[in-house]
């Protein structure tokens, strides 16, 4: 893993994109306004590795910028939602410690593991390394299960105001696209055109529900939630083109 200049920008845009974003909506409705902020802010989902992977793209690149893009958000995000949120009293190490619980057994042990089997079981990596497919499976395996978490968390809205999950929705998806779009069109300017799409597209949508229970409005939850929906169908979409272009060749 080595860190460029497009590992950069792709964080800034995340970073400072999701404020922009929130300044400009919140003064027509806070609750919106917070769900599409943390649609941009939310941290890149591990699984965006396994995609890159698929679709021919610098898995070595992504995996840089999963690392990057979580520890940003785990130190940035307390201080965002310290004046947003609301539940703003909340200390900053306090904050930084309920973030860092979530994003640590999903990035920072699977890394000091990868390493481990890397340069102790050299054999048994060259193994792993063959058969990259099964990534594929645990993917869907991980994507049912978030599908289901979703679809109960939506169920279980105690008074859901319908035309804002509405909104919400729909605007997750106009947020959707242009990430994808967005990270594609600056990955194309470093010669990372799909890793560029699936790191700023490809959003840890659990994490990202998880945080706005705990800091937002509960209505904001459901812009990540829609995310989770939009996001898989442009990479089923993704995965679909691909294979059919391989097919004709």
């Amino acid at each position: 893993m080595r860190f460029t200049r497009l590992h950069i920008w792709l964080l800034l845009i995340q970073l400072c994109g999701s404020l922009l974003v929130y300044g400009a909506i919140s003064p027509f409705n806070r609750e919106i306004a917070q769900g599409i902020l943390i649609c941009i802010l939310a941290p890149t989902a591990t699984a965006a590795a396994v995609i890159t992977g698929m679709l021919g793209g610098s898995v070595a690149f992504l995996a840089g910028f999963v690392f990057l893009s979580n520890v940003a958000v785990a130190l940035a995000a307390p201080v965002i939602f310290s004046f947003l949120g609301t539940n703003s009293t909340l200390p900053f190490w306090e904050s930084f410690g309920y973030i860092g619980r979530q994003v640590v057994p999903l990035l920072i042990f699977p890394l000091f593991g990868a390493w481990l089997v890397q340069y102790l079981l050299p054999r048994f990596h060259r193994w792993l390394l063959s058969v990259q497919i099964l990534a594929f499976y645990m993917w869907s395996l991980a994507l049912t299960i978030v599908t289901g978490r979703t679809v109960t968390f939506l169920l279980e809205q105690p008074d859901p105001h319908y035309a804002n999950e509405v909104l919400l929705a729909l605007l997750a998806l106009g947020v959707c696209i242009c990430q994808f779009w967005l990270g594609r069109r600056m990955g194309k300017k470093y010669g990372n055109t799909i890793a560029g799409g699936q790191g700023l597209g490809q959003k840890n949508t659990i994490l990202a529900i998880w945080m706005s229970q705990i800091y937002l409005c509960p209505t904001a939850a459901v812009g990540p939630a829609a995310y989770v929906l939009w996001q898989n169908i442009i990479n089923s979409w993704q995965l679909w083109k691909k294979r059919k272009s391989e097919i004709k060749q």
